[in-house]
């Protein structure tokens, strides 16, 4: 089944992530395959804001494993603790970064990337992937996307 996105543009962008949760909501609701629902999401934070690359790496044998994305070309396997997504899962908390140049030890898959926020989804304590966004604007992403983002990661911990 196709789907729409319906944004109000002029809203504010913590209202306009009250919008589309419950939109990626309706599109999940129901479907089982853990792909199709990262793909799917993925897609629907791209569309929605534009944002420059937008993914999922999953935990596999101890590394994090590139999973469906929107955007160019990603690095394929990152380590624990390094870079920004490592690092999001070695402390299990959102990893909010204003100018990833400033950032030790940052992964740079695309030189383009100039800011990031990456989420982890927790299923019973442990985290399962992360969820990366990467923009091409410096200072891209505040509170409402960190607070949207982690209640959208929360509600797909149900997926794995």
């Amino acid at each position: 089944m196709a789907e729409e996105l319906h944004l109000d543009t002029t809203l504010t962008k913590a209202e306009q992530y009250r919008q589309l949760l419950p939109q990626i909501e309706a599109l999940t609701t129901g479907e089982p395959d853990l792909i199709a629902n990262l793909a799917n999401t993925a897609a629907a934070l791209r569309q929605a804001f534009g944002f420059f690359w937008v993914g999922f790496y999953l935990v596999k044998d101890n590394e994090l494993v590139l999973g469906p994305f929107q955007g160019p070309i990603a690095c394929t396997r990152i380590r624990r603790g390094k870079g920004v997504c490592g690092t999001s899962w070695d402390r299990a908390e959102t990893v909010l970064v204003p100018d990833v140049e400033q950032f030790p030890g940052h992964i740079a898959c695309s030189s383009d990337s100039k800011s990031e926020i990456v989420v982890p989804v927790l299923k019973a304590g442990q985290v399962v992937a992360v969820l990366d966004v990467d923009s091409d604007q410096l200072n891209d992403f505040d509170q409402a996307d960190q607070e949207a983002l982690e209640q959208l990661m929360a509600a797909a911990a149900r997926w794995f």
